[in-house]
């Protein structure tokens, strides 16, 4: 399924639709689908920018909107960044906030029609995003929160991304490859010998990001490359067609359990 047709040119991280194009896009569809990419605005170490989650989340949503008749929307991107306090340069606002901003951006839709929303979610710190879409989802409404951590483990295994999900925790293969890809404007000199592995990590949330990494690096940036980048979002794009299916179908039956 192809969504690109006549969609407009995006200016930086903004869409560039009209309300004509929206309306045009979800004709024939059962109904409407937007997605809405949530980075942050936190420490990535000396080489990758304060903006690094809501430009990887960004890439991901063009990249579906690029292949999906959806609606894109532009990003939410302050959001919990708590344990990266310690850094200049890092802001964050309440679990409570966001929480009420995705709700609140989830109703709006509703009431211009878009029924279903998709939330791309670029920052692992973001909890708080599986009790909006759970608590949404036993109302009834059509919520979706990608990718999961099976859609990174296949994105992980088509670009042949060598640290594990456990080591690659903040600024190292995966980020540095995707923005080399999509944004390598973005990444300064330096990246090559700052890889630090801290694996051990189990008081992170009372200690914060400071007490396991000096630079800010908890990953191998080293083995990022454009090309991993790449793959990395054509494989998330691809994993991305049951969560359309399911938010477009009458039932919520997922694709290919074979009921209904």
């Amino acid at each position: 399924m192809s969504g690109s047709g006549t969609r407009p040119t995006a200016h930086g991280l903004l869409p560039a639709d009209t309300t004509q194009d929206v309306r045009t896009r979800g004709a024939d569809l059962s109904r409407q689908v937007a997605v809405l990419p949530v980075g942050s605005f936190e420490q990535h170490g000396p080489f990758l920018p304060l903006a690094t989650d809501t430009l990887v989340a960004c890439a991901i949503a063009r990249r579906i909107a690029d292949a999906y008749p959806v609606h894109l929307l532009p990003p939410v991107t302050i959001s919990c960044s708590h344990e990266h306090a310690a850094w200049p340069g890092t802001v964050s606002i309440s679990s409570v906030t966001l929480h009420a901003v995705v709700r609140d951006i989830a109703d709006s839709l509703r009431r211009s029609d878009v029924e279903a929303l998709v939330v791309v979610n670029g920052h692992g710190g973001n909890y708080v995003l599986g009790n909006v879409v759970q608590e949404a989802s036993a109302r009834g409404e059509r919520l979706a929160l990608f990718p999961a951590a099976e859609d990174w483990q296949t994105a992980l295994e088509a670009a042949g991304v060598r640290t594990s999900p456990l080591t690659d925790m903040h600024a190292g293969e995966i980020e540095t490859s995707i923005l080399l890809h999509a944004h390598p404007e973005m990444v300064r000199a330096g990246y090559e010998p700052a890889d630090f592995v801290a694996d051990d990590r189990r008081h992170l949330l009372t200690a914060g990001m400071s007490a396991y990494t000096e630079s800010g690096v908890i990953g191998r940036p080293s083995l990022g490359s454009a090309e991993k980048g790449e793959e990395l979002l054509n494989s998330l794009a691809d994993s991305f067609g049951p969560y359309f299916s399911l938010l477009t179908s009458e039932g919520l039956e997922l694709p290919g359990s074979g009921r209904g």
